[in-house]
């Protein structure tokens, strides 16, 4: 199969999926039990009069039949329209506008941080398979592993804001600032630092894992053995040769984590009220707010599907085995 027929098979696989999830974030809220109105508003349902229920399904679009909906919602879609936030009164394709920022703010440095430390320390324990390094980094990120992400975030809101009070614990800007746009700019990166360490602190045992394994197979490689026979120095060997050949697992996964990061951040920026995606979604479920929830998920859906396919169509070019094997 050539190269060109393979993507735009995985093109038609992402769009199917795509079109599932969309169709099952359209019906789950309206196939749940109960009143849509008792989600939405509590026990003030009670107070409503028929009339002001009739005109809040109006707006809403819930008058109309299923069918008459699933039609109006990916009309809408289209349109770019996601619907109104009951719990911001603004439209949800603002609010996530404005929140998603926010949130890759955090992710993207995690990421790039659970890669270097990850894939670093993982080659390192893995060339000196059996030592006590190799076994303490195993000990130590199979902890963090077992760590839950708020429990770690507690964490280190009590040593480094409350004991030594170097960082802020909790959201993205200061109430005030004086100074001008670098003095904001700076307390925006303090503001950081703790979220960032406690999503990468959650992620990098992984990253670790994978590369240890990967590594412990590359490094019996004939072209391995033969850049030690060479006197190589173990830096070279390690981080030119070695490593280089086990990475491509360890991209595929670190492409498809984004989809756990973009999850798990819901928890994180909950702990130091960051004003992310994962707030809002947060928010949202106070709120009972359906339609702010559909196009999170709808979101956080693209983001996972748009991950999958970023690996899958570059995989083959990191790879020339893969490359050739599908032409």
């Amino acid at each position: 199969m050539s190269m060109l027929r393979k993507g735009g098979v995985r093109l038609a696989q992402s769009a199917l999926v795509i079109w599932i999830a969309l169709t099952l974030n359209f019906a789950l809220p309206r196939l749940a039990p109960g009143d849509p109105l008792a989600y939405l508003f509590g026990p003030e349902v009670n107070t409503l009069t028929p009339a002001q229920r009739q005109q809040v399904l109006r707006e809403l679009g819930l008058d109309r039949s299923i069918p008459e909906q699933y039609a109006g919602y990916f009309a809408g879609l289209l349109r770019g329209d996601l619907g109104r936030s009951v719990r911001f009164r603004a439209p949800v394709i603002e609010v996530l506008a404005e929140r998603v920022p926010w949130t890759l703010l955090l992710l993207l440095p995690a990421l790039l941080l659970q890669a270097l430390v990850g894939m670093t320390l993982g080659a390192l324990a893995a060339w000196r398979r059996g030592s006590a390094r190799d076994l303490g980094l195993l000990t130590g990120m199979l902890a963090l592993e077992a760590m839950p992400a708020f429990w770690t975030g507690m964490i280190l809101i009590s040593i480094f804001a409350v004991g030594l009070g170097w960082l802020p614990s909790f959201g993205a800007v200061p109430l005030a600032v004086s100074g001008g746009r670098l003095t904001l700019a700076a307390e925006i990166v303090r503001r950081m630092i703790l979220p960032v360490a406690t999503i990468t602190l959650g992620t990098v045992g992984a990253v670790f894992l994978l590369t240890r394994a990967s590594m412990l197979t590359t490094l019996g490689e004939d072209y391995v053995l033969m850049a030690q026979a060479k006197g190589l120095s173990d830096r070279r060997v390690i981080f030119g040769h070695a490593l280089r050949n086990a990475l491509l697992p360890v991209y595929t996964s670190l492409t498809l984590s984004l989809g756990a990061l973009a999850s798990g951040v819901v928890v994180v920026e909950t702990v130091f009220s960051y004003p992310g995606l994962g707030r809002v979604i947060y928010e949202g479920v106070l709120a009972r707010d359906y339609v702010l929830l559909q196009g999170a998920f709808l979101l956080v859906t693209l983001g996972v599907v748009g991950a999958n396919l970023l690996a899958d169509l570059t995989y083959p070019l990191l790879d020339p085995r893969v490359r050739s094997g599908a032409s």
